[in-house]
């Protein structure tokens, strides 16, 4: 599916945007310099499928121009620009407790070397993390510049190609909204086919927590309401590639990365798992009868929370 929608993005890009090219840049010297809108992220109406992506991915300015990322997602993302020599690898996993991951750092003029953060950005108010809806820059130094996401590493990549001043430019905000908007409903349809084959994944007593695959994430436990008899378990599992979830019963605690309380005899309470990276497993023996909710603590908020149902 990833193959098929860059297939499709390489297809339908030239296509879609070439029609109003021509007359744009005929008129396009000698302008005003101009700030330019790229999306950061993508979700569905209710927050259950959200997108991996920059929309655009590839942005073309001149110069003095500004571009402005705005927060289109409820996930988190950030846009960060490494400094010469630093490697993405470095910040796998995000680590929300590092100020230089978390925060805003560097002014609002790029210098085409230095380590930039836009800090965390959402589009909603209660992610628990200090965040922001909208993160610019201006470039005064023609070059390609890559940045990224830290949140979700490698999968999120975005390039911003700064020509010298005075450039015609090759498309028109316009031209890369409608690209935009094409590229979000094909990750919104991956997402949901995702989210069908996950389903398929379950099982009486497996509970899987969410899915993603580098485009989409499903954000919500598939098969997230389950019945089992006391003494018996249930399972957890991440079967994603990049996203981190937890489950977590009772008060969430403060530190939600930090494993609480023993699953192998659980009769209520506070219990988590720490962060669960993808691949991992938590197992869970019930030794009480009731209903016992649990939620993701990192996105409970999206609507990610479940119920475990104990019956005698």
């Amino acid at each position: 599916m990833r193959i098929l929608i860059a297939f499709l993005a390489a297809l339908f890009l030239p296509l879609a945007l070439t029609g109003a090219a021509a007359s744009w840049s005929a008129g396009a010297h000698h302008e005003s310099h101009r700030t330019w809108t790229v999306q950061v992220g993508n979700e569905s109406h209710d927050q259950a499928i959200q997108g991996m992506a920059f929309l655009p991915e590839n942005i073309y300015v001149n110069a003095g121009d500004t571009v402005r990322w705005d927060a289109n997602s409820a996930e988190v993302h950030t846009v960060t620009f490494l400094a010469r020599g630093q490697k993405l690898a470095s910040f796998e996993p995000f680590n929300p407790s590092n100020p230089i991951e978390l925060l805003k750092v560097g002014g609002s003029w790029y210098d085409g070397k230095s380590y930039y953060n836009s800090g965390v950005m959402t589009n909603v108010s209660n992610s628990g993390f200090p965040a922001t809806d909208e993160y610019s820059l201006r470039f005064p130094k023609p070059g390609n510049y890559v940045y990224w996401c830290l949140v979700h590493g490698a999968m999120m990549k975005g390039v911003v190609h700064v020509r010298h001043e005075g450039t015609s430019y090759p498309y028109t905000q316009a031209q890369y909204d409608r690209y935009s908007a094409h590229q979000a409903r094909a990750i919104l349809r991956d997402g949901y086919h995702l989210w069908h084959e996950t389903a398929q994944m379950a099982t009486r007593h497996l509970v899987l927590a969410g899915n993603d695959d580098g485009v989409a994430m499903v954000m919500r436990f598939v098969h997230q309401t389950i019945r089992v008899h006391v003494g018996q378990t249930v399972t957890f599992t991440n079967p994603g590639m990049g996203a981190p979830h937890t489950v977590t019963f009772g008060t969430e605690p403060s530190n939600a990365f930090v494993p609480l309380g023993d699953p192998t005899h659980f009769a209520g309470g506070q219990l988590n798992s720490g962060l669960m990276e993808p691949g991992a497993s938590f197992t869970v023996t019930f030794t009480k009868e009731g209903t016992f909710s649990y939620i993701c603590a990192l996105h409970d908020y999206m609507g990610m929370v479940g119920n475990v149902i104990v019956d005698d």
